[in-house]
C-alpha cells in the first residue's frame, strides 16, 4: 500500500487508557499525578495529555456572530485636546473611543466637535440622568453611537464609598434605566484580575454583581458591558471569556433578561514591569490573544509603559498596532470560535463554570456579594489568592522574565518614571475595605529602585 493512500481511520484508536498506560511505563516508577499533574492557582488539576474523553458533559458556549472591535481609552481633562486625540486614534484605525469623564461640567459640544459617525463609550465618574440624556441628544444630532459605562457597586469595589450610598446610587441607575433605552451598565470586573483574584473569584464575583442589578430590575433589557481583565495564563484566560459568556446567559434566563453581553477584554496590570519594560509588549500580544479567542467582543490593549509613563502618543500608537496586526494580519478575527472544540480549553471552561456556580452558592448562602464586601470577606480572599500567586513568584514557581528570570542588572529606572508604580496608601474613612489593584513586581522592583 502507498504512503499516500493511507487515512487516518485504517489506523486503530487509541485510548486514553493506553495513553496513560504508556507514558505510566515511561516514568519508570514515578507516579503519574504526582510527575505530570499539577493544579492551578484555581484548584484546577491540569493533565499531561488530553483527547476525546475529555469533551464529555463539557457545555455548549454560546457562539460568537461578529469579530472584535478595538478600543482606547481617553481620560478627559483638557477637552480640546482630547477632542483631537479621539479623531487621529479613530483616524490610525481605532473603532471605538471611551471617554472617561471626570466632572458634570464637561463641554460635552467641545468634547464631540467634528466627531460624526463614529462609536463613543462615555465612563462619567459620577452618576447623573440628565448627563445622560444631554449625551444622547447631542450624539444624536451628529450621528454618533454612544453607550455608557456606569457602576455603583464597581465604585463601591474600588473606592470603598458609593457615590452616594446604597439606596440612592441604586435608585439613580433605576430612573436611567427608565429614561433611555441605550446600553449604560457595566460590571467593572478588571479591578479584580489586577488586585489578585483567581479566575474562579472574578467569574462568580462578577455573576453576582450581575444578579445584584437584575434583581432591582435594572438593565434586564439593555445590553450590558462586561470588563475584565487578562492574566499571562493563556489557555486558562480562554477558558474564563468562555465561562463567563456561558453563564451570562445562563443567569440571562434565570432573571428573563433579554440584555445582551458586550464583553470589554484589558490586558492586566498585575503581571507588569518597570524594568526590561520591552517584555511588556510580549505579555500584552498573549493576553489579547486570550481575549479574542476566548471571545470576547471589544479589546482594548494596555500600552507597555502604561504602568510608570502618562499616556503618550508613542506607547498608544504600539498597544493601537498590536492589535490592528492582529486583526489586519494575522487574521485573529476571521476565526470567531476558534476555541471550540479543543479538548484542553473544553475541559478547563467547564472545571471553571462548575466551581464558579458552587462559589456563587456559597457566597448567596451566607449573605450576598455586598454584605461579605462589607464584613471584608471578599477582600480577605481575593488578598488569599493574590498571596498565593505572590507565593509562586517569589519561589520560582511562577516567572517574570527580566524580573525573576534573566533580569538586565544594568537597567536604571529611577529617572524614567512619570507615574508611581507601587501600591499606593491613602488612609480614609471608608465604608468597606477597598479593594487594591497590586502588582506581582512591586517588593522586587521597589527594592532594586532603592538600590540605584
Amino acid at each position: 500500500m502507498k504512503a499516500e493512500s493511507l487515512h487516518f481511520s485504517e489506523f486503530e484508536a487509541v485510548s486514553a487508557k493506553q495513553w496513560k498506560q504508556k507514558i505510566q511505563m515511561e516514568l519508570k516508577g514515578l507516579d503519574y499525578n504526582d510527575t505530570l499533574v499539577w493544579e492551578s492557582l484555581e484548584g484546577i488539576k491540569v493533565k499531561p495529555f488530553y483527547d476525546a474523553e475529555d469533551l464529555q458533559d463539557t457545555y455548549q458556549i454560546p457562539v460568537k456572530e461578529k469579530a472584535f472591535q478595538i478600543r482606547e481609552t481617553i481620560y478627559v481633562k483638557e477637552v480640546s485636546i482630547s477632542n483631537t486625540n479621539a479623531k487621529e486614534k479613530f483616524s490610525k484605525g481605532t473603532q471605538i473611543i471611551r471617554f472617561v469623564i471626570p466632572n458634570r461640567e464637561t463641554s460635552l459640544t467641545d468634547l464631540f466637535h467634528e466627531i460624526t459617525h463614529h462609536t463613543l463609550v462615555i465612563k462619567p465618574l459620577f452618576l447623573d440622568a440628565s448627563f445622560i440624556e444631554d449625551c444622547l441628544e447631542l450624539g444624536k444630532k451628529q450621528n454618533i453611537a454612544i453607550t455608557f459605562e456606569m457602576d455603583a457597586i464597581g465604585q463601591l469595589m474600588e473606592d470603598g464609598n458609593w457615590f452616594a450610598n446604597q439606596k440612592q446610587d441604586f435608585e439613580a441607575l433605576e430612573k436611567i434605566s427608565s429614561l433611555v433605552n441605550t446600553p449604560f451598565l457595566c460590571i467593572q470586573n478588571r479591578l479584580l484580575q489586577n488586585a489578585g483574584a483567581n479566575c474562579i473569584q472574578q467569574i462568580a464575583y462578577g455573576i453576582l454583581h450581575l444578579a445584584m442589578y437584575w434583581e432591582k430590575g435594572i438593565s434586564l433589557h439593555q445590553n450590558i458591558t462586561w470588563e475584565v481583565g487578562i492574566g499571562s495564563n493563556y489557555f486558562f484566560e480562554i477558558a474564563k471569556l468562555r465561562s463567563i459568556r456561558l453563564l451570562f446567559e445562563n443567569t440571562k434566563a434565570l432573571y428573563g433578561a433579554s440584555a445582551n453581553l458586550q464583553l470589554v477584554a484589558i490586558p492586566s496590570t498585575r503581571n507588569k514591569t518597570i524594568y526590561d519594560y520591552n517584555v511588556n509588549m510580549l505579555r500584552t500580544t498573549n493576553e489579547c490573544m486570550s481575549a479574542i479567542i476566548g471571545g470576547a467582543h471589544v479589546v482594548e490593549n494596555l500600552p507597555y509603559d502604561a504602568i510608570y509613563h502618562k499616556n503618550n502618543a508613542f506607547g498608544d500608537r504600539i498597544a493601537r498596532n498590536q492589535l490592528l496586526i492582529m486583526k489586519h494580519e494575522a487574521y485573529l478575527d476571521q476565526n470567531l470560535n476558534g476555541a471550540d472544540g479543543s479538548y484542553f480549553i473544553e475541559n478547563v471552561t467547564k472545571q471553571m463554570v462548575d466551581k464558579s456556580l458552587e462559589l456563587v452558592h456559597k457566597i448567596d448562602a451566607e449573605g450576598g456579594l455586598i454584605t461579605q464586601l462589607i464584613e471584608g470577606t471578599i477582600q480577605r480572599k481575593i488578598k488569599e489568592s493574590a498571596d498565593k500567586e505572590q507565593e509562586w513568584l517569589d519561589t520560582g514557581k511562577l516567572v517574570l522574565i527580566g524580573t525573576t528570570k534573566y533580569p538586565n542588572l544594568k537597567d536604571q529606572m529611577k529617572n524614567d518614571l512619570e507615574l508611581y508604580a507601587f501600591v499606593k496608601q491613602n488612609p480614609r474613612k471608608t465604608l468597606i475595605v477597598p479593594i487594591i489593584p497590586r502588582r506581582l513586581a512591586d517588593g522586587i522592583e521597589s527594592e532594586r529602585l532603592s538600590q540605584e
